[in-house]
Order: structure tokens, then C-alpha cells, then sequence
């Protein structure tokens, strides 16, 4: 796009979008009508009134040519300068200005000068020194002549009141709109922070409200809130209920085996299973145990380190920067640091553990000296039940596929997400868990 440069300037956020939305066309129609208005109105307007004082002028100059002395000069024209409003004297040739007096803001002086100019050829100086008075000055046979005369002939006062009456009840309305604005987008921005609080796993009391289609949003938010927590019930139920169902089966296979010959392959098995029943378990509770609560995160990855170096892992906390409580559901948090370095104890032989606390965000990251997952495969790594057994190692035993995901889940429940890399400093696999803050 032409102008796709020009959004890096532009606000991001709703409320200054719609606040520039409308001061740009107030700004635009105040500019436009002021230029149109002073350009041509009170260009107009000046430009006959210096013509009708450039004749009143002329007619006072041509009166002082045929005069022999000044003072008979000055009372030949008396009777105009009377009439006229203006006076006049003669001046020292010493004390006529070198060039034009006119403010740099006074733009109907320089209309007014050259009108006058254009009308009296004669004329040597023209100073508008303030709103009070003009002097003039007229190279005449007797020497000069300065003439004064009152700086309104030429300047119209009333539409600067109409500009300034404009301009004030513009800025009374912009204010009344960004009230009014304020109100209207009010709804919207509760809606975004009850959908982003959701989006991290907290429940915020939102109530619909503002205009219609505000309200309509609103309520399809809390229809979709209400499904998606009964689709997450209903599966942590039936997960929880089928895992626990099969313990009992399970425990009395493990009884009956133990006291027959010849069954470790069998035993083998049913161990398996029982492994892939506690995945099940952890996956179905992954994200709905407890609520969220100010945790201090620094602590809680030094206590899990300490508890499996304690289990006998070779693990150890190589960094823990920055400080301040985390919404975090602890236990959850905890599952997943665990599966990560099991994972990486699992398929490298050791593993390093570092956390950052930022102002933004929380980053957990788990690092091996382990094969990795090759790029294209990391995506299908994190997916429930996927074992990616030919990138790893697989005298380690090979898992039932569930670890990587209850930690992307654990991450997104939190608003967060889970990233995989290659390590740099171990060669393995990086794991990145990062939540906002």
C-alpha cells in the first residue's frame, strides 16, 4: 500500500483511533474554512477598503503640488485630512524609513500596502507598527510628507470574533464527543479484558453493556465462555473417570501376575499401562487445579529443581533472573517443569533449568544435551499421544506421547505457550515456556 509507512504513526489502540477519527476532520474543516474565509472574504473586503483610502490619498497628495510653501501646503488639504480622518505633517528626509514596517502575522497589511502602492506611485514608506495607526510617507515637491490614518480603514475587525467564536465552540464540542466517545468505547475495552483474562485462565465478572452491538458481542463472549468450560469439565471428568475406573482392573492383573511364573513380559505391560493411566490423570487435570494465585516464580522452579535433584535427576537451576509475584496455578506449573525434565533426563544425560521474571512476561526454560526434535517435527512433538521415538533416543524408554502436550496446555491455560528450539549451550532440546504478564 501507498501509505502503509504512515502506521507506524498512527495509534494502536481503539480509543486513539477513534479520537483521531475525530479531531482530524474538525482540525481539516476548521483549516480549510479559516484559509477559504480569510483568502477570499477578508482579502476581499481589505482589498476595497485600501482601495477607497489609496484614492483618499491621492486626492490629499495632488492637493500639496501646487502649493509654494509648506504651511500653505498643509492648509490647502486641511479640509480633506479633516474629512478623511487622517493627519499629516512634513518630515526630515533623515527620518522617512529605509522599507515597509508590517508584522510577520499581519497578513492584511500586506494586502494593504500594495494596493496602495499600485494606486500612489509616490509613496516611499508604509509602516503598520501596530492595530492603532498607519504611517505613510510621500516623496512631494516640499519634501517628505508623512500622513496618518487609523489602521481600521484597512483591516476588517469582525471576522477574527467570528474565527475565535468558531474555533472555541469547536474545541466545547470536541470535548462533549470525547466525553460521549469515552463512554461508548468503555464496553468494548472491559470486553477485550474479559476475553484476554479468560484467554489466560482467570474468570472476570463481565456483564454486557453499552450499545446494542457492544451487548451482542458481549453476550456471544459469555455463550462461548460457558461451552468451552463445559467441554473442559466434561473432558477432565471423563478422562478422570475412565483413568480411575481402570486402576482397579489394573491392580488386581498386577496381583494375579505376580504370583504366576514367567510373567515380567506381562508385568512389563501392565506397567505401561499403568504409566499411560497417570498420563491420563495428569492431561485430564493438567489445567483445572485451582486458581490462579500471586506466586512467586522464582521460588516455586528453585523448590522443583530441588525436588528432583532430591529424586536422584541429574537436573541442576542455572539462572533465575528478576522477582514479583506471577498469576500462576502452582500445581499446574509445577507438572509441567516436572514433565520437561523428565523429558530431558529421559533423552539427554543431564539438564538445566533457568527462569526470568520481566515486567512483560515469565519465561521457564528447560534445556538437554539430548538428540533435540528436528525443526519440522516440533510442531507434531507438542500434539497428545505423539512419540517422535526415530529423532530420540530410544534406550530411554519412549514415553506414551503425553508429556509435551500437557505442558503446551498448561501454558495456554495460563495465556502462555510452549516453545521448542535447539539448545545452544547443551546441543539438546530447548524448551521455552513464556506467559504474559
Amino acid at each position: 500500500m501507498v501509505f502503509r509507512w504512515l502506521k507506524r504513526f498512527l495509534p494502536r489502540g481503539l480509543y486513539g483511533r477513534t479520537a483521531l477519527i475525530l479531531v482530524v476532520p474538525v482540525v481539516a474543516l476548521q483549516l480549510v474554512v479559516s484559509f477559504v474565509f480569510i483568502g477570499r472574504h477578508l482579502g476581499d473586503i481589505t482589498t476595497k477598503m485600501s482601495q477607497a483610502l489609496a484614492h483618499e490619498l491621492a486626492l490629499v497628495v495632488d492637493e500639496t503640488a501646487g502649493a509654494a510653501t509648506r504651511q500653505q501646503a498643509l492648509d490647502g488639504i486641511a479640509p480633506f485630512l479633516a474629512a478623511f480622518d487622517m493627519r499629516a505633517r512634513f518630515v526630515p528626509p533623515d527620518s522617512v524609513p529605509s522599507a515597509d514596517q508590517i508584522r510577520w502575522h499581519d497578513f492584511s497589511a500586506d494586502m494593504a500596502r500594495d494596493t496602495i502602492r499600485r494606486i500612489v506611485p509616490g509613496i516611499l514608506a508604509l509602516q503598520f507598527p501596530d492595530n492603532n495607526v498607519v504611517h505613510a510617507y510621500y516623496e512631494s515637491d516640499l519634501g517628505p510628507l508623512q500622513i496618518d490614518f487609523n489602521r481600521r480603514r484597512v483591516r476588517v475587525t469582525a471576522p477574527h470574533q467570528l474565527i475565535v467564536t468558531m474555533v472555541v465552540f469547536s474545541m466545547l464540542m470536541t470535548v462533549i464527543a470525547f466525553v460521549y466517545m469515552r463512554n461508548q468505547l468503555r464496553p468494548i475495552t472491559r470486553l477485550a479484558r474479559a476475553a484476554q483474562a479468560f484467554g489466560r485462565g482467570h474468570n472476570m465478572i463481565y456483564r454486557p453493556a453499552g450499545a446494542i452491538e457492544v451487548r451482542a458481542a458481549g453476550h456471544a463472549f459469555l455463550d462461548m465462555r460457558d461451552r468451552i468450560e463445559r467441554q473442559i469439565e466434561q473432558r477432565t471428568m471423563m478422562l478422570s473417570g475412565v483413568s480411575h475406573d481402570l486402576r482397579t482392573p489394573l491392580t488386581r492383573l498386577k496381583l494375579g501376575l505376580a504370583m504366576m511364573e514367567d510373567t515380567e513380559d506381562l508385568l512389563g505391560d501392565v506397567d505401561e499401562m499403568q504409566k499411560l493411566l497417570d498420563a491420563f490423570l495428569d492431561f485430564s487435570r493438567g489445567t483445572a487445579e485451582g486458581d490462579p494465585e500471586p506466586t512467586d516464580a522464582v521460588d516455586l522452579i528453585r523448590q522443583i529443581v530441588k525436588d528432583a535433584q532430591r529424586a536422584g535427576a541429574p537436573v541442576e537451576l542455572v539462572g533465575a533472573e528478576g522477582a514479583g509475584p506471577v498469576m500462576l496455578r502452582p500445581m499446574a506449573i509445577r507438572r509441567a517443569v516436572e514433565n520437561l525434565i523428565a523429558n530431558a533426563v529421559r533423552y539427554g544425560s543431564r539438564a538445566e533449568v533457568s527462569v526470568v521474571v520481566s515486567d512483560a512476561s515469565l519465561r521457564i526454560r528447560v534445556e538437554d544435551d539430548g538428540p533435540g526434535i528436528a525443526e519440522a517435527d516440533r510442531a507434531e512433538a507438542i500434539k497428545p499421544f505423539s512419540r517422535l521415538d526415530p529423532a530420540r533416543n530410544q534406550n530411554r524408554g519412549s514415553g506414551v506421547g503425553l508429556g509435551l502436550a500437557i505442558v503446551a496446555d498448561v501454558a495456554s491455560a495460563h495465556g502462555g505457550s510452549l516453545h521448542l528450539d535447539r539448545s545452544e549451550r547443551l546441543g539438546g532440546l530447548q524448551a521455552d515456556i513464556v506467559i504474559g504478564r
